[in-house]
């Protein structure tokens, strides 16, 4: 009995089960259509190896830089094949600046022409007690060195074929080229890790598992415990949403040959990234609890090193604020990864000071003119201008006595645009608004300024802070268009009308390119692709991401992007998408980073303390 119970058991239990079995088979198991059923059974695997196909042929593609570039390229050729070039009015004052300053050293004597003379100075304008007394007509207005560069590449042109034209083409196409290359380097490091190969073929890691997840620590320290995961290769999906951004969105598209200096900044702040986040990548800490888990610090590769000096230098000679960021930056480097203080100081101070240094020479030596103090002071312009539009009575006596010298009030309000202070400080040529008394004012006036602005503030700080965030707001409202978006330098009337002949290459097609744009920049949802505000705010969540989960090292190379969104908010223009651009670029490489980041914490194993 001993013996057959179980099975006697087994086999009711058996029995039961199989009562019920073919009627379940039945009702699951036989589709309703066998033919159906047998077709997706069958189309099933050819899914999964043409998705295995695609996948590697994209990591294939972008298996190194100079694929990526290649692949960027073609992508992006009809761009400077179809559009030439994109540009506006700054490019025609760097000419005009260079053409000046060339007559003088030619033996042309070109005095300033007393006090009523209209000369390049006066269009954006620079206050005339900043100009030096022996005349000179170069500016940092624009960054003295792009002056220089795009004006004599564009006097060259003038004398081989009689206009700028061919001159603002080859711009374009080398501005394309390096963009390209920008791109390229930049999403190398972050899709491939290119400093791991170097490790990876060390006798240290050849001892490795070859499934080991811990393979890429090696690329920083000898011990695997202290940075177990440091991040792998980007996968396919992730190569291929961040080409999608930089092949389609037009933004990226239009930059690519707008000869506008936030462009060319843009691209060199993204290599810059790029390089940024491999020392990101390669940081050892320093772990004192135990002479076990003592680390050894690679030497940063060479052209690593030299790539760095290069990019700060571009980004240095195309945007003024450029030094302000690499400052800070140099400081937050130094607090994150000390151990690697000579190359932040060689690679990103030293430059800066050479640089800048350099300008600053040139303008204390009255051999070129700094640009006028009160292009920084948009917000404050905006804030007195919106009191003095909407609430003039409100003005204190006392601040209108110490703004006459500096401002005309009257025309201060007649001037007066929400989303732009250009006209408030009276910028443009012979037919506009006197509102900044930008001939007569003096430093001394100037000292009053700040006084006469917080006596306003106070007077109507509800109107006041409106001006503020009517000149701003829209960089933070992903519903907000662009003010001025990146199609406008593609079909305004500076490339469709007022030159020799690129206004006939592609016209309508150029209108057609820009009008796309713009509708698909209108559309609900699917326009925000193209807006570069859609950007700024997500890397504000997920810099407050970094903040909520203490990531303090990582949000100490991001805080270069929170300096920038401090630029956007002090630029003259509100949701002027050129300020943005930066953001943009590297946007899909920051979600990578952090995604990274994230994979980090998890996999990171706990690293043992001193016994006490």
């Amino acid at each position: 009995m001993h013996s057959t119970s179980p099975l006697s058991t087994s086999s009711s239990i058996h029995t039961r089960a199989n009562s019920h079995a073919p009627e379940n088979t039945h009702t699951s198991d036989i589709p309703a259509n066998p033919t159906k059923h047998t077709f997706a059974f069958r189309l099933r695997p050819h899914c999964s190896r043409i998705t295995a196909a695609v996948s590697r042929a994209i990591i294939a593609a972008t298996s190194d830089w100079k694929r990526i570039w290649l692949v960027l390229a073609i992508c992006w050729l009809w761009v400077p094949a179809t559009l030439l070039a994109a540009f506006g009015a700054d490019i025609y004052s760097q000419a005009r600046e260079f053409a000046w300053a060339r007559n003088q050293w030619t033996g042309v004597d070109q005095p300033y022409i007393g006090f009523f003379s209209f000369v390049p100075m006066d269009i954006y304008p620079t206050a005339h007690y900043m100009w030096p007394d022996q005349p000179t007509y170069l500016t940092d207005q624009h960054n003295i060195v792009l002056t220089v560069f795009y004006g004599g590449a564009l006097a060259i042109s003038r004398y081989l074929t009689g206009s700028n034209d061919a001159g603002l083409a080859v711009l374009a196409f080398l501005q394309w080229l390096f963009a390209g290359f920008c791109c390229a380097s930049a999403a190398n490091r972050f899709f491939n890790l290119p400093w791991l190969t170097r490790r990876s073929r060390s006798k240290d890691h050849r001892s490795m598992p070859a499934d080991s997840s811990l393979i890429t620590s090696t690329a920083t320290t000898i011990s695997t415990r202290i940075t177990p995961y440091a991040g792998t290769p980007a996968g396919a999906c992730a190569r291929a949403l961040i080409m999608l951004v930089f092949i389609c969105c037009p933004l990226v598209l239009f930059a690519t040959i707008s000869l506008t200096k936030s462009p060319l900044f843009a691209f060199a702040f993204t290599w810059w990234f790029g390089l940024m986040y491999e020392l990101y990548m390669t940081y050892a800490p320093r772990v004192k609890t135990s002479p076990i888990l003592r680390t050894e610090v690679l030497p940063t590769r060479h052209i690593t090193i030299a790539a760095l000096v290069v990019s700060v230098s571009v980004m240095l000679i195309s945007a003024k604020y450029a030094w302000y960021i690499l400052l800070a930056q140099v400081v937050f480097s130094l607090l994150a990864d000390r151990r690697r203080w000579k190359l932040y100081l060689g690679t990103l101070l030293l430059p800066t000071i050479l640089i800048h240094g350099s300008i600053a020479a040139l303008i204390a030596s009255g051999t070129i003119i700094s640009g006028d103090p009160i292009e920084s002071r948009g917000i404050q312009i905006q804030m007195i201008a919106r009191v003095a539009h909407e609430n003039p009575n409100a003005i204190p006596q006392d601040a209108r006595d110490k703004l006459a010298p500096i401002f005309n009030l009257d025309q201060t309000a007649q001037a007066y645009r929400p989303q732009d202070a250009d006209p408030v400080k009276s910028s443009g040529i012979q037919s506009k608004k006197v509102s900044y008394r930008w001939r007569s004012v003096t430093p001394e006036d100037m000292d009053n300024f700040n006084k006469a602005w917080l006596e306003i503030v106070r007077a109507d700080p509800r109107t006041a802070f409106d001006g503020l965030f009517a000149k701003s707001y829209g960089y933070f409202d992903i519903f907000d268009p662009p003010y001025v978006p990146m199609s406008y330098y593609i079909d305004n009337d500076y490339v469709q009308q007022t030159n020799t002949w690129i206004k006939y290459y592609d016209h309508g097609w150029r209108t057609k390119v820009a009008d796309s744009a713009r509708g698909w920049s209108s559309i609900p949802v699917l326009g925000w692709f193209t807006h570069g505000n859609c950007y700024v705010i997500f890397t504000l969540l997920i810099g407050a991401g970094e903040l909520v989960l203490r990531r303090w090292r990582a949000l100490s190379w991001h805080m270069p992007l929170l300096l920038m969104m401090g630029v956007m908010i002090t630029a003259p223009a509100n949701n002027f998408e050129r300020h943005m651009l930066p953001i943009v670029f590297v946007f899909g490489f920051l979600c990578l980073m952090f995604h990274r980041d994230t994979l980090r914490r998890l996999d990171l194993p706990a690293i043992p303390t001193s016994q006490h």
